[in-house]
């Protein structure tokens, strides 16, 4: 990448939108080079472009200036990435002419190698304390399993999961809706603060440039693509982060869902995303056994094992033919227990070895503790 070709892109960061693919098809066929004195000396109208736009694009052209912009980020501590250089995320290219321009980067780690092992944790802003609870024990849960955790810098679920992976010490990015050199939300000063010297903070907006609601549409889609997966915490049926999930839908990408209450107006929006073929997930381990690789299994999800389920199958049977209120005799507890009565008194007597039963002269008879025992496995059955 040419000193030219970087200070073009720059540029054109200022006179094309974010996710503009008639403008990033234009750059493409001609060159950033070529379409920086394209639309400065004002010819033909790029093929696509109409002429309304054309005028907005020459007009913001007589204001941009690429190489005071990167000026300006290097006094942040940030760099400008474009396409093909080794930090570039390959990923980003199945944008195709919605990719960036190019990214602005500020923080120490390769955005590249960060990028393999990537997952995004997205949800409300308004988020409920279950939703920041959640956010919070994906982003330390995926982060201490070596997960790079990715999320929109916002309130609720964005900050919790930035703050859960930073807790332990983890790496997480931020990707911003407005240039790498401004706060956005101003309450988020000291979180992204902490993300740039301990992750990464990322945008393709030129430094000094805010937020609109369609830019923070348009940033979704960097998230969904730089990312293996996106997992949606909390989110109303019309809620931005849907629409990350839905870019990582149409990018091949593993899109999950956390569920939540059905009466929450805040988890509708989730549960509309698990219908429409997204997959539950209830907590680190289950993303990474979606997004990582071969073998990197969850846990085997069982209940807790209680000392009954330890015995020989044999005397289980025995013990749950005995009556729960009464003594009973030999005979009895075999028929119930469809066993020989030679069996059920070499079953009983281990039984009584193991504290669960006691002998009353003839017969046989529950300890308390093995009436509790069995009444709470059966469940009131």
């Amino acid at each position: 990448m040419t000193e030219e070709e970087r200070v073009a892109r720059v540029f054109l960061g200022r006179v094309v939108e974010p996710g503009d693919e008639v403008g990033g098809r234009w750059v493409r066929g001609v060159g950033a080079v070529e379409a920086v004195r394209w639309v400065r000396r004002g010819g033909v109208v790029p093929e696509g472009v109409t002429e309304r736009r054309w005028e907005g694009m020459r007009a913001r052209a007589e204001v941009a200036d690429g190489g005071r912009d990167l000026e300006v980020v290097e006094g942040v501590g940030a760099r400008f990435v474009c396409p093909g250089e080794v930090e570039w995320p390959s990923a980003l290219d199945e944008l195709g002419d919605g990719r960036p321009l190019g990214l602005w980067v500020r923080g120490r780690a390769s955005l590249r190698v960060w990028g393999l092992r990537a997952v995004a944790v997205v949800g409300a802003r308004a988020c409920t304390e279950y939703g920041a609870h959640v956010g919070a024990s994906l982003g330390a849960g995926l982060a201490e399993r070596g997960w790079v955790v990715v999320s929109g810098g916002a309130y609720g679920v964005d900050g919790a999961a930035h703050r859960g992976a930073l807790g332990v010490g983890g790496a997480t990015v931020a990707v911003l809706a407005c240039g790498v050199d401004q706060v956005y939300p101003r309450g988020h000063a000291e979180l992204i603060g902490r993300i740039a010297q301990q992750g990464l903070v990322v945008g393709e907006l030129p430094p000094g440039a805010h937020p609109t609601p369609s830019r923070f549409v348009l940033r979704n889609r960097v998230i969904a693509a730089l990312t293996r997966g996106t997992v949606v915490v909390e989110a109303a049926v019309r809620s931005g982060s849907l629409v990350t999930a839905r870019a990582a839908q149409r990018l091949g990408r593993h899109t999950m869902g956390v569920p939540g209450p059905v009466t929450s107006a805040l988890s509708a929006g989730v549960h509309e995303l698990l219908r429409g073929g997204g997959q539950v997930v209830t907590d680190a381990a289950d993303v990474v056994e979606l997004v990582g690789e071969m073998g990197e299994l969850g846990p085997e999800r069982r209940g807790a094992v209680l000392p009954r389920d330890l015995l020989d199958p044999a005397a289980r049977q025995v013990l749950d033919a005995l009556p729960g209120n009464r003594a009973a005799g030999v005979a009895e507890i075999a028929r119930a227990a469809l066993t020989a009565r030679d069996d059920a008194v070499v079953r009983l007597y281990e039984l009584r070895a193991l504290g669960y039963v006691e002998r009353h002269g003839e017969s046989w008879k529950l300890t308390r503790q093995a009436v509790m025992s069995v009444r709470g496995d059966r469940g009131g059955r």
